[in-house]
């Protein structure tokens, strides 16, 4: 028992060399196929095995038929222990050679199919990684087309809302130049309404334009909920009068938010312009403010008689108008664009949902 510290040390002498020569093996490896790490590993720790057995044997001066069965019996299990490791190292790199392969498909098709062997845990784990990278592409290049697709509608309409007032205010100009307008002060008041109608238009697109920049600059300030709706209803009373439409208060909680009153203004004041023009004469739009749970939310209702359903993710999409039924003649489809725009800048979001007898519009805002 005596022997046993001097036996190790002379065993952790000679592993110690071969543990170092190794590493430097291993680093010059390291960029190779894991296969071949494999077999540099079990080739260390078969030398780390040998190199101590022969110090101890060379120390303890065993005899010439003992040190060669110790040799066979570790030349033996390097043997076995070399053939395993090429084995895993084979079944490793043929795992990750078909994961290669699907995950090429994924960058020139934009499809991942999970090789159907078994693999390593942490192949199966980039594998499905991989699949869940696909999903997110999928869902990216959906929302792109749709985008792609508004931009190309927002495009068509604005273009033919500027084409069809301004030849319009051409021949009206024309007629006023060359002295044949039988009425000239009805022309001026055509011509300075469509000349606000264009700036309102103008001013939507700048408006747009800002918050898809990011460069909407908010100011928020502790208001009070009824007070943004009472405001919002006195605005756009005339035009429910000329409509004959009736704002109706549905039960308006003095909730206080942090807004910022000039954009939350424009949000409710785009949303009962929205509904009126959308609300039949003799109509009701319904306004409603309450706390739910962590947030405060407000409601239009209008008469409209609904959306269809597969429409309604796309109400509040740049661009979109909806069917004829419910396009109006002055709107260029970017007044709920510029309304989710606001609320999203405020960390709330929008919704639109069909009624009896219309569709209701939420906006979602954080209580404060």
């Amino acid at each position: 028992m005596r022997d046993l510290p001097l036996i190790a040390l002379y065993a952790a002498a000679g592993a110690a060399v071969a543990g170092a020569v190794g590493v430097g093996v291993l680093a010059m490896v390291r960029r190779r196929s894991v296969s071949v790490s494999l077999a540099v590993l079990i080739g260390i720790t078969v030398s780390a095995l040998l190199a101590g057995t022969l110090s101890v044997a060379w120390a303890m001066f065993l005899s010439a038929h003992d040190l060669a069965v110790v040799v066979t019996v570790n030349a033996v299990g390097a043997l076995a222990a070399t053939a395993t490791a090429l084995l895993l190292g084979r079944w490793v790199t043929g795992a990750h050679r078909a994961l290669q392969r699907s995950a090429r498909t994924l960058g020139e098709v934009g499809t991942f199919t999970p090789p159907t062997g078994p693999m390593p845990a942490e192949l199966t784990s980039l594998a499905e990684q991989l699949a869940a990278a696909q999903d997110k592409l999928a869902e990216a290049r959906e929302r792109e087309r749709a985008l792609e697709s508004s931009r190309r509608e927002l495009v068509a309409w604005i273009s033919h809302d500027l084409r069809s007032p301004l030849a319009g205010l051409r021949a009206m100009a024309e007629a006023l130049e060359d002295g044949v307008a039988e009425d000239p002060d009805r022309y001026h008041r055509l011509i300075r309404t469509e000349v606000e109608r264009l700036g309102s238009l103008v001013g939507d697109l700048f408006e747009l334009s800002r918050i898809q920049a990011g460069a909407l600059a908010l100011s928020p300030t502790r208001l009070s909920v009824y007070d943004l709706i009472s405001d919002a209803i006195a605005g756009a009373d005339p035009l429910a009068r000329q409509s004959g439409v009736v704002l109706a208060d549905h039960g308006v909680e003095p909730v206080p938010v942090e807004v910022d009153g000039k954009e939350m203004h424009r949000v409710l004041a785009n949303l009962l312009v929205n509904a009126i023009r959308h609300t039949p004469p003799d109509g009701t739009v319904a306004v409603a403010a309450a706390r739910r749970a962590e947030t405060v939310v407000l409601s239009v209702t209008d008469g409209c008689g609904g959306i269809p359903p597969d429409a309604l993710p796309r109400v509040f999409d740049t661009g979109w108008r909806g069917s004829d039924a419910r396009t109006p003649p002055a709107g260029a489809g970017l007044g709920l664009a510029i309304v989710r725009g606001i609320v999203e800048a405020h960390a709330g979001h929008t919704g639109v949902r069909n009624v009896e007898g219309g569709c209701r519009f939420e906006v979602v805002l954080p209580a404060r």
